[in-house]
């Protein structure tokens, strides 16, 4: 192993990649959040609160499908580059999210949603000052997960033209140079730890907020 090589690649390089990854990230997931949150709420409406859990057996087994053949189902109908590679990481990104919406609304106690409505609010306020504070935490923790899973699944973007650390680790494999593969998987592995670690000291927060 070549230290020196190692230093270098990760000098000349990483820091232009490490941009681009969290550019993947940060805009995949803004989306995600986007979408996923109506679309959580929209699942705990009457009619569709019908369908809740088979809704969340469905997203749990979807989370279940490698990141990889999510990357490459959209490779035929949207080519290659920046784009398709954002639009797979948001699907892939949305998940979590919608999952920790709906556990989250649909978790909280109906004795408190009884009571909030004798006092006369209505739904929308209910939803607003009641249902969605209380289930917040398990919202943000499903965005801890699923900015978690982005930040790994990202590495992938490389294959499609799409940026990000996954160049150094597939240039590395393809060139037989080990320091690569080192360096995209050890700047990966710190952009997963310290994004975690962020948004969990948020959730942190939130949950002695609203649990306290």
């Amino acid at each position: 192993m070549n230290w020196e090589r190692l230093i270098e690649v990760v000098r000349q390089e990483g820091m232009q990649l490490v941009v681009q990854h969290l550019e993947l990230v940060g805009i995949s997931l803004s989306i995600a959040v986007a979408l996923a949150l109506p679309v959580g709420i929209l699942v705990t409406r009457p009619p569709f609160n019908r369908r809740a859990p088979q809704i969340l057996a469905f997203l749990n087994t979807a989370q279940g499908v490698p990141s990889l053949a999510v990357v490459a189902i959209f490779l035929p109908v949207m080519g290659i580059g920046r784009v398709p590679s954002l639009f797979a990481l948001t699907i892939y990104a949305l998940l979590p999210i919608a999952r920790n919406t709906i556990a989250g609304i649909e978790g909280v106690d109906p004795d408190v949603l009884e009571a909030a409505r004798g006092m006369g609010m209505s739904a929308g306020r209910v939803l607003a000052r009641i249902e969605l504070p209380l289930a917040l935490p398990v919202i943000v923790a499903g965005i801890q997960t699923s900015a978690v899973l982005t930040v790994g699944t990202a590495t992938l973007a490389h294959l499609i033209a799409g940026g990000g650390l996954g160049r150094l680790i597939f240039s590395g494999i393809s060139m037989h140079r080990p320091e690569y593969i080192i360096a995209g998987s050890l700047m990966t592995a710190a952009l997963a730890i310290l994004i975690d670690q962020a948004i969990g000291l948020l959730h942190r927060w939130i949950s002695a907020r609203y649990s306290g």
